[in-house]
């Protein structure tokens, strides 16, 4: 039995909505939290060497627990179980719906919402604390874990490198490099590196691809964690920075179609913005095999669009309205016709259901989705300081890519496919 977590997702929210409203920050951490954990059940334990105490009879005795020690098993679980009724019977929060881990007092004149990961609780709401004007946002950065990474893999003074991954040649499960000597550093390295994309998005995809191969690790694999590590050297400084601005959702989503060679499952990609501030990033393999470029897409719209709901849902709880309808960027005209056409043509019957989903969600959410297209004729035009930065460097990268693309379109006379 584990205790419930908040999820990054939610810790994003809250710090978001507490930088744009202006809200102060605690953190606290409960020393020794599993010893005030009250059981619900009876448990015993031997005693420890060095304590026995026979009984009369000269049987040996056991303890019987009153509250919860460390290496128990219920531990974590009944520490949560504890903390969530102190809160809720004596202090007058609320359990969020969408998430267990975050609890919520709402009064006449106040909001306070409370984050618990396990130890660790993060506080904040609004009060009559004045804000200064400098405090601009906050920034979150790993940079001391990650030279625990680095210490660890011995990799400290290790020359860095401008990318985390190298888009050829691709990774395949079987390869003709030797078996990885180490597996353990292997499997512990990449869980260490996981909690990177906690404050690095851009680690998503290549920690998401590493980690498939976790089984039975080659001298490849361990050479491309390393390629990360040298990223990670290089930018170490780098983190998430969350600062005030409007109060409305918009998304980025994407498919790269047939992608893993091993299988050709295609891999979903998606980014979801509160105001100016990434609060939801994920790049990971979909579950089945995708029969067309469309219908790829359509599977990244569904599960994106069912992260829209619950954010928006979370935020509906904490009290924050949004300024206008979420926003769903796409580059696919197949899959705007699809959710705006409720007739399906035969050849996508095999994804009716999902494309009904999504049709209820999308209504459900009242998001609004458009074509790619109109944000790159948009990022063509003068710099735009209301666009995120990561799409100010798209419209760079797609500039210098432009002419290049016509050249080979007039010599190939090759179609451009949306």
């Amino acid at each position: 039995m584990f205790s419930p977590v908040a999820r990054a997702v939610t810790i994003g929210i809250v710090l978001a909505v507490a930088i744009m409203k202006g809200w102060p920050l605690w953190q606290v951490d409960v020393n020794n939290a599993f010893l005030n954990g009250e059981l619900t059940e009876e448990i015993f334990m031997d005693q420890p060497p060095g304590f026995e105490v026979l009984g009369s009879n000269g049987y040996k005795l056991v303890y019987k627990l009153n509250k919860a020690l460390y290496g128990l098993r219920q531990a974590s679980h009944a520490w949560f179980h504890t903390l969530r009724q102190f809160f809720v019977s004596k202090r007058r929060f609320h359990a969020s719906q969408a998430d267990p881990s975050l609890f919520i007092r709402v009064s006449s004149d106040s909001l306070l919402l409370l984050m618990a990961y396990v130890d660790d609780i993060v506080i904040t709401g609004s009060s009559s604390i004045e804000v200064q004007a400098s405090l601009q946002g906050l920034f979150l950065n790993q940079r001391k874990y990650v030279q625990e990474i680095l210490h660890k893999t011995g990799m400290v003074d290790a020359a860095a490198t401008p990318t985390p991954i190298v888009s050829m040649p691709k990774l395949v499960a079987s390869d003709d490099s030797q078996p990885f000597a180490d597996g353990h550093l292997y499997r512990s390295t990449v869980g260490m590196l996981q909690y990177m994309c906690i404050t690095r998005p851009t680690l998503a995809f290549c920690i998401n691809k590493l980690s498939q191969y976790m089984n039975s690790p080659s001298e490849t694999y361990w050479r491309a964690i390393k390629r990360v590590l040298r990223y990670l050297n290089g930018t170490m400084d780098h983190g998430l920075f969350s600062a005030q601005g409007q109060f409305k959702l918009v998304c980025y989503f994407d498919a790269d179609w047939a992608s893993s060679l091993d299988n050709r499952q295609s891999t979903t990609g998606y980014v979801i913005y509160l105001g100016p501030n990434p609060i939801a990033w994920c790049s990971k393999k979909q579950i089945v095999v995708s029969r067309s470029f469309s219908e790829a897409e359509y599977r990244s719209l569904a599960n994106c669009v069912f992260e829209l709901l619950w954010i928006k849902q979370l935020l509906e709880e904490v009290g924050i309205s949004m300024e206008q309808a979420p926003m769903v960027w796409c580059d696919n005209t197949s899959t705007v016709s699809m959710s705006a056409n409720p007739t399906h043509h035969a050849r996508v019957k095999h994804v009716e259901i999902i494309i009904t989903l999504s049709e209820r969600k999308c209504s459900m959410v009242l998001c609004k989705l458009i074509l790619f297209h109109q944000l790159t004729k948009l990022l063509m035009c003068s710099p735009n300081p209301s666009l995120p930065n990561s799409l100010q460097i798209f419209g760079m990268l797609f500039k210098s890519q432009q002419k290049l693309f016509k050249r080979l379109k007039d010599q190939e006379n090759v179609r451009e496919r949306c």
